[in-house]
């Protein structure tokens, strides 16, 4: 699939989904076109390379509570 960008030398372009990350990484656009309207890199929010299956938020289960009742 291809994106808009509008590079930071303020021309505009299309380029396939996959290298869109690598190019945010290396500041060369500015704003890319989602199907909600322009994204502006820096500004809005953009997904990031990392590990997406590692939760960085507070544990919130308990390793103590039962899981069930006798009663339930």
């Amino acid at each position: 699939m291809l994106v808009q960008v509008h590079w930071t030398n303020n021309r505009y372009d299309y380029v396939k989904d996959f290298m869109l990350d690598s190019l945010i990484e290396a500041g060369v656009v500015s704003r890319f076109l989602r199907s909600s309207g322009w994204v502006v890199v820096g500004v809005d929010p953009v997904r990031t390379a990392g590990d997406p299956s590692r939760y960085k938020g507070l544990e919130r289960r308990s390793l103590n509570k039962p899981r069930f009742t006798e009663y339930e």
